[in-house]
Protein backbone atom coordinates (compact mmCIF):
# COMPACT_ATOMS: atom_id res chain seq x y z
CA UNK A 1 0.00 0.00 0.00
CA UNK A 2 1.51 3.67 -0.94
CA UNK A 3 0.94 6.15 1.41
CA UNK A 4 2.33 8.97 -1.11
CA UNK A 5 -1.02 11.08 -1.65
CA UNK A 6 -1.47 12.65 -4.93
CA UNK A 7 -1.25 16.86 -4.75
CA UNK A 8 -4.99 16.44 -7.22
CA UNK A 9 -6.20 15.38 -3.79
CA UNK A 10 -4.89 18.14 -1.29
CA UNK A 11 -5.41 20.90 -4.51
CA UNK A 12 -7.81 19.78 -6.85
CA UNK A 13 -8.08 22.17 -9.69
CA UNK A 14 -5.22 23.67 -9.30
CA UNK A 15 -4.98 24.55 -12.84
CA UNK A 16 -8.96 26.56 -13.12
CA UNK A 17 -7.03 28.76 -9.79
CA UNK A 18 -4.08 29.81 -11.56
CA UNK A 19 -6.72 30.69 -14.37
CA UNK A 20 -8.84 32.52 -12.35
CA UNK A 21 -5.32 34.13 -10.90
CA UNK A 22 -4.88 35.43 -14.21
CA UNK A 23 -7.96 36.38 -15.17
CA UNK A 24 -8.22 38.78 -12.10
CA UNK A 25 -4.75 39.99 -12.86
CA UNK A 26 -5.71 40.55 -16.81
CA UNK A 27 -9.08 41.75 -15.70
CA UNK A 28 -7.71 44.69 -13.05
CA UNK A 29 -5.32 45.82 -15.85
CA UNK A 30 -8.10 46.26 -18.66
CA UNK A 31 -11.07 48.00 -15.96
CA UNK A 32 -7.75 50.53 -15.14
CA UNK A 33 -7.53 51.42 -18.93
CA UNK A 34 -11.65 51.51 -19.34
CA UNK A 35 -12.43 53.31 -16.82
CA UNK A 36 -9.90 56.06 -16.48
CA UNK A 37 -11.89 58.97 -16.44
CA UNK A 38 -12.21 57.75 -12.70
CA UNK A 39 -11.06 59.20 -9.97
CA UNK A 40 -7.71 57.51 -9.16
CA UNK A 41 -8.56 56.90 -5.78
CA UNK A 42 -11.27 54.13 -7.17
CA UNK A 43 -9.30 52.53 -9.65
CA UNK A 44 -6.43 51.86 -7.13
CA UNK A 45 -9.01 50.84 -4.37
CA UNK A 46 -10.19 48.65 -6.89
CA UNK A 47 -7.10 47.26 -7.85
CA UNK A 48 -5.97 46.67 -4.44
CA UNK A 49 -9.12 44.39 -3.76
CA UNK A 50 -8.69 42.59 -7.21
CA UNK A 51 -5.07 42.24 -5.95
CA UNK A 52 -6.26 41.01 -2.85
CA UNK A 53 -8.66 38.42 -4.02
CA UNK A 54 -6.20 36.97 -6.65
CA UNK A 55 -3.31 36.87 -4.04
CA UNK A 56 -6.09 34.74 -1.97
CA UNK A 57 -7.03 32.59 -4.93
CA UNK A 58 -3.51 32.00 -5.67
CA UNK A 59 -1.94 30.63 -2.08
CA UNK A 60 -4.88 27.96 -1.62
CA UNK A 61 -2.77 26.57 -5.06
CA UNK A 62 -0.56 23.91 -4.66
CA UNK A 63 2.96 26.28 -5.10
CA UNK A 64 0.91 29.08 -3.98
CA UNK A 65 1.22 27.30 -0.38
CA UNK A 66 4.77 26.35 -0.74
CA UNK A 67 5.67 29.81 -1.49
CA UNK A 68 3.64 31.06 1.24
CA UNK A 69 5.50 28.35 3.90
CA UNK A 70 8.77 30.17 2.34
CA UNK A 71 7.57 33.61 3.62
CA UNK A 72 6.43 32.10 6.64
CA UNK A 73 9.68 30.84 7.59
CA UNK A 74 11.88 33.46 6.19
CA UNK A 75 10.25 35.59 8.48
CA UNK A 76 11.44 33.34 11.90
CA UNK A 77 14.60 33.39 10.06
CA UNK A 78 14.74 37.28 10.33
CA UNK A 79 13.36 37.68 13.61
CA UNK A 80 16.42 35.45 14.33
CA UNK A 81 18.98 37.74 12.78
CA UNK A 82 20.88 39.58 15.78
CA UNK A 83 20.88 43.19 14.00
CA UNK A 84 23.64 45.82 14.96
CA UNK A 85 23.68 48.45 17.43
CA UNK A 86 24.23 52.15 16.70
CA UNK A 87 27.52 52.37 17.64
CA UNK A 88 28.43 49.20 15.60
CA UNK A 89 26.44 51.15 12.61
CA UNK A 90 28.23 53.91 12.98
CA UNK A 91 32.06 52.42 14.00
CA UNK A 92 31.35 50.19 10.26
CA UNK A 93 29.68 53.38 8.79
CA UNK A 94 33.18 55.00 9.96
CA UNK A 95 35.94 52.63 8.55
CA UNK A 96 33.94 52.59 4.93
CA UNK A 97 34.24 56.28 4.68
CA UNK A 98 38.18 56.39 5.79
CA UNK A 99 39.26 53.23 3.30
CA UNK A 100 37.43 54.89 0.23
CA UNK A 101 39.06 58.29 1.40
CA UNK A 102 42.49 56.35 1.51
CA UNK A 103 41.63 54.34 -1.65
CA UNK A 104 40.77 57.30 -3.29
CA UNK A 105 44.44 59.27 -2.63
CA UNK A 106 46.00 55.82 -3.62
CA UNK A 107 44.12 55.97 -6.97
CA UNK A 108 44.56 59.19 -7.64
CA UNK A 109 48.33 59.20 -6.58
CA UNK A 110 48.98 56.37 -9.34
CA UNK A 111 46.89 58.31 -12.28
CA UNK A 112 48.92 61.37 -11.21
CA UNK A 113 52.15 59.60 -11.27
CA UNK A 114 51.50 56.91 -14.47
CA UNK A 115 50.33 60.51 -15.95
CA UNK A 116 53.77 62.09 -15.16
CA UNK A 117 55.27 58.91 -16.68
CA UNK A 118 53.38 59.12 -20.11
CA UNK A 119 53.83 62.69 -20.57
CA UNK A 120 58.03 62.06 -19.72
CA UNK A 121 57.82 59.32 -22.86
CA UNK A 122 55.29 61.15 -25.02
CA UNK A 123 57.29 64.40 -24.56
Amino acid sequence: MSTKTDSNDTYPLNWLRWLVVVALVAGGIVANSVYGDYPLLYRVVGLIVLAAIALWVAVNTEQGSSIWAIVKASQTEARKVVWPTRQETNQTTLIVVVLVIVMAFILWGLDSLLGWVASLIIG
